[in-house]
């Protein structure tokens, strides 16, 4: 019987630290003794640099587009405690779909059974929180991944682009594509933005996976071009990473979210200004303390 592989999609908003939280996800499944593939979907081609002390890799496109023809050992290497690490790259400025790199990528390594070859438990792809791209869907609509989990904060447009995956993994739901499997709540340094990250997941019937609180120490090491769980693997930090990542070690059963439509989420987040504003007042709401 083949072994069946593990096969992830972490999406987020731009600047959520969605790669930060891959990429430290993928060094703590490692330590754990997983042999692991993190898969760069982000034409910035910046997702594995943690992985491998800063440095940048080559492309699959790029490769593509300099050699012609190219095999996948071509754009694997090798990054922190043995883990595999590809970017899937974009076309040249203003050319093209920006979600042609991951759609290659993705068909290359499954003509050559890259994943089999490799032995693989995991593969992680870090992908840009933008389903309106073809290929950024390609993992949530081709079933690709068996699991889908979304980084977010109590940021509004954090909270947007994850409703609007979620849209996108109920449009596919019913044709084999990948399910949600729940909610990283990232930058959690104001309880105010853990009351309304959980209240997001509550609403479209999903789960917060892992809390991740903001901390300087991911910044102290990916100054140094490290992830938390290589450079600071004391630190309290890196043991909230080594938490999420036996949360998603032990996951099995994913599920379709129901998203809010616009002017419901419009609307749930007006509320929720309210409620900050008479935070801020020293107002009571309801007949109660507006403290969150």
């Amino acid at each position: 019987m083949a072994k069946q592989i593990k096969q992830i999609a972490i999406y987020g908003k731009g600047g959520i630290g969605k790669s930060t939280t891959t990429s430290n996800l993928s060094a703590a499944l490692s330590k754990l003794g997983y042999k692991v593939m993190q898969f760069g979907c982000d034409p910035k081609a910046d997702s594995t640099n943690t992985l491998r002390d800063g440095s940048y890799i080559p492309t699959v496109l790029d490769t593509l587009r300099e050699k012609g023809q190219i095999k996948a050992a071509d754009v694997v290497f090798r990054g922190f405690n043995g883990i595999y690490c590809v970017e899937a790259g974009g076309p040249a400025p203003g050319v093209g779909c920006a979600g042609r790199g991951i759609i290659t990528a993705v068909e290359l390594f499954k003509q050559q059974k890259t994943f089999e070859e490799l032995d693989l438990d995991y593969v992680i792809y870090d992908v840009l929180g933008d389903v309106v791209c073809g290929g950024f869907a390609m993992p949530i609509r081709e079933g690709i991944a068996q699991h889908v989990f979304t980084v977010s904060s109590g940021d509004f447009m954090s909270i947007y682009a994850s409703n609007n995956l979620f849209k996108g993994i109920k449009k596919y739901s019913n044709a084999g594509g990948a399910l949600l499997g729940g909610v990283i709540a990232n930058s959690m340094d104001r309880g105010y933005n853990r009351e309304i990250v959980t209240d997001f997941a509550e609403r479209t019937k999903t789960q917060i996976v892992q809390y991740i609180p903001r901390s300087v120490t991911v910044t102290q090491c990916e100054l140094k071009g490290k992830t938390v769980i290589e450079a600071a693997p004391e630190s309290e930090q890196a043991g909230v990473y080594a938490k999420l990542a036996e949360t998603i070690a032990a996951h099995e059963v994913s599920k379709t979210p129901s998203p809010l439509e616009l002017q419901e989420l419009r609307d749930w987040a007006a509320g929720w200004s309210d409620r900050l504003l008479a935070l801020e007042s020293g107002e009571v709401v309801g007949g109660e303390s507006a403290g969150i």
